[in-house]
């Protein structure tokens, strides 16, 4: 899947133009950002695609040296099972 990338945003879009996945990751203070949103269409479910969403957030933000806090129920569950990508989690 390819992926666009905006200031913290990641996202694709089908030929139409519809957004079908999406991680949101706004400032939230100085050097931290708050993922706080992962979307997948139903279409896509299933095949990974949030997970891949989370992956490229995590490299881009470490990219960028900053730090996360997380409030999206499905990123939470992302980091406790990526424990190796925790690093950038504010504590």
């Amino acid at each position: 899947m390819d992926f666009s990338y905006e200031k913290n945003r990641i996202f694709a879009v089908d030929a139409k133009g519809k957004i079908i996945a999406e991680v949101a990751f706004p400032n939230a203070g100085d050097n931290v950002v708050n993922i706080y949103h992962t979307f997948v269409d139903d279409s896509l479910r299933g095949q990974g695609i949030a997970s891949l969403l989370l992956d490229e957030a995590y490299k881009e933000i470490k990219k960028q040296n900053k730090k996360a806090v997380v409030t999206c129920s499905y990123a939470i569950k992302w980091f406790d099972q990526h424990s190796s990508c925790k690093d950038i989690i504010v504590k």
